[in-house]
């Protein structure tokens, strides 16, 4: 009997740091950007993690070199939430969206191809829910 809950006490703390274990890895974020134009400069996409700084200061951030076509690049261990992503390709290199009056002149995209009416796409409508292992986004250029 004691053997019993010995090995039972043994199996639920296993089974409680594997889960701990898992937690900490946290998702991975797959994004395919399509109808890339140019093979000219880098593809910038930013992560957000709330509405307050959506479109602004990224959560975390990565680039791609640009290859007409699509591209894909992943965001690594991220915690469940809600998130939403922009990208734009920055044909120049100069690391930032070129605009024009407030009009981007440079392609670019958000999650769920979100399109904005009169301004820029709304975080409604750009969020997306991280709970499975494995989250997909394509977003169009």
């Amino acid at each position: 009997m004691k053997i019993t809950k010995f090995a039972f006490f043994l199996f639920a703390i296993c089974s409680f740091n594997l889960g701990i274990a898992q937690e900490l890895e946290g998702h991975t974020i797959t994004v395919t950007i399509n109808n890339i134009k140019s093979n000219e400069g880098t593809l910038r996409v930013g992560l957000y993690d709330a509405q307050e700084s959506f479109l602004g200061k990224p959560f975390t951030s990565i680039s791609a070199k640009a290859k007409v076509g699509k591209v894909t690049a992943s965001f690594e261990n991220i915690p469940n939430g809600t998130y939403a992503i922009s990208l734009y390709h920055d044909e120049d290199n100069n690391q930032k969206l070129n605009t024009f009056l407030k009009i981007p002149t440079e392609p670019y995209g958000v999650s769920n191809n979100a399109k904005g009416r009169f301004g820029p796409p709304k975080w409604e409508d750009a969020k997306f829910k991280v709970t499975d292992r494995r989250v997909s986004q394509s977003i169009s250029l």
